[in-house]
C-alpha cells in the first residue's frame, strides 16, 4: 500500500475518489481504509480526529479522497421533542435534529428509555451526521468540557 494520508482538508476539490464511513468510523487516527472503488490507503494522522462528511483525506501524492457518510442503522424519534432532546443530551448521545424529529444511532437501551418517555421510535437506515458538541467540540466525547456532574 503506497498511498498514505497525513492530513484532512476542509475544502475538498478535484476528488480522486471517495470513502464511505459510518459516524463511528469517522473518528480515527491510524487506520487502513479502502475507497469506494477499491483502492486501499492508510490514514496516519498526528492525533485522533473526527472527520466530517464533505472533508477529504489528502494523500502523500496530493490526491484527495472525499469522505461520505455511509448508511447505518438509525432511529427517528418523535413526540415531545424538547423533553426527549433533554434526555438524549443528558446521556451525551450523538443526535441529529431534523424537521421531523431527532435521529439517533439504533441502540436498544436508548430505544427503551425513549419509548418509556412515550416517544414514537421508527427504524431506518441512512447517513448519520449528528450535531456538533457544545463548547466547540465536533463530538460529545466524554466530560472534557469543564463542568461538574456533582
Amino acid at each position: 500500500m503506497s498511498s498514505v494520508a497525513h492530513e484532512v482538508t476542509h475544502h475538498a476539490t478535484a476528488l480522486a475518489g471517495t470513502v464511505s464511513l459510518t459516524y463511528d468510523a469517522r473518528l480515527l487516527r491510524r487506520k487502513r481504509l479502502v475507497t469506494d472503488s477499491g483502492e486501499p490507503f492508510l490514514v496516519d494522522l498526528a492525533q485522533t480526529t473526527s472527520v466530517n462528511a464533505g472533508e477529504a483525506f489528502v494523500l502523500q501524492d496530493g490526491r484527495q479522497i472525499g469522505v461520505v457518510a455511509a448508511d447505518e442503522p438509525l432511529m427517528r424519534v418523535t413526540g415531545d421533542l424538547v423533553r426527549l432532546a433533554w434526555h438524549v443530551g443528558n446521556r451525551h448521545a450523538p443526535c441529529a435534529i431534523t424537521e421531523d424529529g431527532l435521529v439517533l444511532q439504533r441502540e436498544k437501551v436508548m430505544r427503551a428509555m425513549l419509548e418509556q418517555l412515550h416517544a414514537t421510535v421508527t427504524d431506518f437506515d441512512g447517513p448519520f451526521t449528528p450535531e456538533g458538541g457544545a463548547y466547540g467540540h465536533g463530538r460529545t466525547m466524554g466530560h472534557d468540557h469543564s463542568h461538574s456532574h456533582a
